[in-house]
């Protein structure tokens, strides 16, 4: 097996173990047993538990950012951007269920370096949409593009938390009811005559 899948594959198997199991009470050599191979060989590939964690973190983050970025490609409005964007990140979540509860529910046991990654993972989105926000949102000032970016991630994590909870939610209704609050606050900022804040 090419080192690229293999390595593919030992995430895969880690995600869903510590997903099942807690991430510290799964070993590497219950991965190992899982994968079908030594561990040996998965120090090798990742060093350490924490590391096989690690590249799990890594690579959740870079599938995140090309299924958002794949999923506004196209879109002509600020609206219908908000609107793809919000729902390849529900869809995302739904689909990578394992990863997810890993994160939520693990998270004060990962350690500094893997929350410094996960916080990465929030930094990449805000960028990204701010990115988005700054060609449609025109009446709004750089400061005011990244607090709405920052909310906006906020918002769709706790959305996230709160799909989790419900059986009957889907991706699509998240988005619906994510959409339904944030727009109307993003769309006062289409508006470059707004006059001066209160306060």
């Amino acid at each position: 097996m090419p080192r690229a899948e293999r390595e593919r594959q030992m995430i895969d198997v880690a995600v869903t173990t510590f997903a099942e199991r807690g991430y510290v009470a799964t070993s590497m050599d219950d991965i190992a047993e899982r994968v079908g191979v030594s561990k040996p060989m998965l120090y090798e590939y990742f060093h350490s538990k924490e590391g096989l964690l690690l590249a799990a973190i890594r690579e959740a983050r870079t599938a995140l950012r090309q299924a958002t970025e794949r999923a506004v490609t196209g879109a002509t409005t600020g609206k219908e951007v908000l609107e793809r964007g919000l729902l390849a990140y529900f869809r995302f979540m739904a689909e990578r269920q394992d990863a997810w509860s890993l994160l939520r529910h693990e998270l004060s046991f990962l350690g500094p370096v893997a929350s410094e990654e996960v916080e990465a993972i929030r930094q990449q989105q805000t960028d990204f949409n701010m990115l988005l926000m700054r060609a449609h949102l025109t009446g709004a000032s750089d400061e005011e593009v990244e607090a709405a970016a920052e909310i906006l991630v906020g918002a769709c994590e706790r959305m996230a938390v709160w799909y989790e909870r419900h059986d009957h939610a889907t991706p699509e209704l998240a988005t619906q009811y994510t959409m339904n609050i944030i727009w109307n606050g993003m769309a006062f900022w289409q508006e470059s005559d707004r006059g001066t804040p209160a306060g």
